[in-house]
């Protein structure tokens, strides 16, 4: 249905750094199941599909109420595989059903901490803007990027973005510099319409959705960090599973 919003959720498997990462329990709960719950608590999502490659996944994803309509292909569940990748596939899959979407919302299982109202307002802001490509969420950076190095290849220290290697400049005031942001993986939100027409995700008009800082899964450090998180805040449970 093309005024539809569909949440899109990527569960591939074969993770390295942590094992099995996007189904390890968080809470009691797969960790998947935190960004199912969710968009499913949205009132703005139709639909809430998990596009995966392993049938152990989509099992696990159907049990806490996700759709798993098809199974991904390897070739765009690799390490290195680009996000357009299993967006079009999906996209493509939905068009033979005739049920193409409207917009996409994209949600990493590996940032879980979202509740479905933090969905109901980035989908709010990207209809409000006509004009906008995609909607990204980010969070400030601590410290602004301006302060950042790189490493010439003569191996001289050089702000990042600086035209020389003057280094002074970089001690001044943190406020003295813009505020930077990082993108991180609560959500975004995507246009069936430009992904058709550009063959890419976000464009060139994409709009901010900021968020607190987002606690992300790479390591087992960070699961951790989220159980530690949780046991803090332990009304997340029912903030996102309701």
């Amino acid at each position: 249905m093309k005024g539809s919003t569909i949440a899109l959720i990527p569960a591939r498997s074969g993770s390295k750094e942590v094992l099995d990462k996007n189904i390890r329990s968080l809470g009691g709960l797969p960790l998947l199941a935190w960004s199912i719950a969710a968009a499913r608590g949205s009132r703005q999502v139709d639909r809430v599909i998990v596009s995966t490659d392993s049938r152990e996944y989509g099992d696990i994803a159907e049990e806490h109420g996700a759709e798993v309509p098809f199974l991904r292909p390897p070739t765009l569940a690799a390490d290195n595989s680009p996000d357009v990748g299993f967006v079009i596939h999906a996209l493509d899959w939905l068009a033979e059903q005739q049920d193409e979407p409207r917009h996409l919302v994209h949600l990493r299982p590996t940032t879980p901490f979202r509740t479905p109202d933090i969905i109901d307002d980035a989908i709010r802001a990207f209809a409000a803007d006509d004009e906008a490509t995609a909607l990204r969420s980010v969070h400030e950076m601590s410290t602004t990027a301006y302060k950042s190095m790189e490493i010439t290849s003569q191996g001289i220290l050089r702000q990042v973005g600086a035209a020389g290697t003057d280094l002074d400049r970089a001690n001044d005031p943190r406020q003295s510099f813009p505020a930077t942001f990082l993108a991180n993986g609560y959500i975004d939100v995507l246009s069936t319409d430009f992904i058709r027409s550009s063959g890419m995700l976000h464009g060139n008009r994409v709009i901010p959705f900021i968020t607190p800082l987002a606690l992300e899964v790479d390591t087992m450090e960070d699961f951790d960090m989220l159980e530690y998180h949780l046991a803090r805040h332990p009304d997340l449970l029912d903030r996102v599973f309701g």
